[in-house]
């Protein structure tokens, strides 16, 4: 089921917004305040919905953390603000789309749809790329990982793992989008079996080499790239 976030002040159009997108099939997490935002993991949601005037945090500073650390998923913002400055700024800071309010929850729904065929696409395209990090290529398309020219077998949870890592570009996967994208299962604190595949791929990808390439944020995951 496709998850989404809600960032919306006023509790009763979030509650509103909330039954109304259960009812069409999609599972939905409602948050009042921008400022939750700096401990959440945002790797898990495949869409956002942000108002932009509310506590702490506004929804563009929101918006400015999420394609921080999300390229892929789509914001919709939803704001009483209608001028073209604000439509500007929202989009220049990566927002997807804007629907000011009072809106039609018909057309909220058209425009989430959309917004999520276009992101399924875009997902599709980067199946084919091929990753670099330094000297190691990771084949999305024909699932074969090298390093310095040379194959690499990997079993499939690992493979998984490192493709994952390399389509982050760079930035951190958390533990928890490592569990729910590798394993589908919610992470767990008292369970090392992510550390233990890191440890896995070390081997097998940076063992010999005196570039590094797998590296551990302390407190939040793991990252891919040269250093």
């Amino acid at each position: 089921m496709v998850k989404i976030l809600i960032l919306e002040d006023d509790r009763k159009m979030a509650s509103e917004l909330k039954l109304f997108l259960k009812n069409n099939g999609f599972n939905c997490e409602v948050v009042h305040d921008g400022g939750v935002f700096l401990n959440m993991d945002l790797g898990k949601f495949a869409l956002y919905l942000l108002d932009i005037n509310v506590p702490t945090l506004n929804g563009i500073e929101v918006c400015k953390r999420i394609r921080e650390s999300n390229s892929l998923s789509p914001i919709l913002m939803l704001t009483a603000y209608s001028s073209v400055s604000n439509k500007v700024q929202a989009l220049n800071f990566g927002a997807d789309d804007y629907l000011v309010k009072p809106f039609h929850l018909e057309e909220l729904l058209a425009r989430i749809n959309a917004l999520l065929r276009r992101s399924a696409r875009e997902v599709k395209e980067e199946e084919d790329v091929i990753y670099t990090v330094d000297d190691l290529e990771v084949n999305i398309s024909e699932m074969k990982v090298q390093r310095a020219g040379k194959q690499i077998e990997l079993t499939p949870k690992e493979y998984k793992l490192l493709a994952l890592l390399a389509k982050a570009k760079g930035r951190t996967v958390s533990k928890q989008v490592i569990s729910e994208e590798v394993w589908d299962i919610n992470f767990e604190t008292g369970t090392n079996t992510i550390e233990v595949y890191i440890n896995f791929l070390r081997t097998k990808i940076d063992k010999g080499f005196n570039s590094k390439l797998i590296h551990t944020r302390t407190g939040y995951g793991y990252y891919l790239k040269k250093i």
